[in-house]
């Protein structure tokens, strides 16, 4: 009788605030300072920006690393934490991961890591960026809001 291991999976993620988009994400099979870089990396890769962005997370050890801090500094971005044990400062990210929770993860058990990571971009780039509605939004999806909102920039 073949008893089967549990896959673990660790997942970043950086939300842009205006629109609820994940503009960001890394998956890993550690929780260390590469997993939350590299979800920041894509994030600075995809938005490109140009003035200093306030990057804000809660008071985990990745986020206080050397690495992490230069990365930010590097790519002029701002630090900023969540108080300990104040899950209210980073709520944007606790809804984030109370969906996924119950829309990816809850109750599975995956044979692979790349089973999981399967599913997970799905729900990120196939369900929550383009198809997920928003309270903040108005009821728009991420991708749409943000689509709507440079056509009105555009037309002005």
């Amino acid at each position: 009788m073949s008893e089967r291991m549990k896959v673990f999976i660790y997942v970043a993620t950086v939300i842009d605030l205006f629109s609820r988009r994940i503009v960001g994400w890394s998956m890993d099979k550690f929780i260390d300072c590469h997993l939350v870089i590299n979800a920041l990396l894509m994030a600075v890769w995809t938005r490109q920006p140009t003035d200093t962005v306030l990057i804000h997370s809660d008071q985990g050890s990745q986020y206080e690393s050397a690495d992490y801090l230069a990365f930010m500094k590097a790519n002029n971005l701002e630090p900023s934490m969540s108080r300990r044990g104040n899950c209210h400062d980073n709520a944007v990210a606790e809804s984030f991961f109370a969906t996924f929770k119950k829309r990816v993860t809850k109750k599975k058990i995956y044979a692979t890591r790349e089973e999981a990571r399967r599913e997970i971009f799905n729900f990120i780039e196939m369900f929550y960026n383009p198809v997920k509605r928003h309270s903040h939004t108005g009821g728009v999806y991420p991708a749409k809001y943000e689509e709507d909102y440079f056509a009105r920039l555009e037309s002005v």
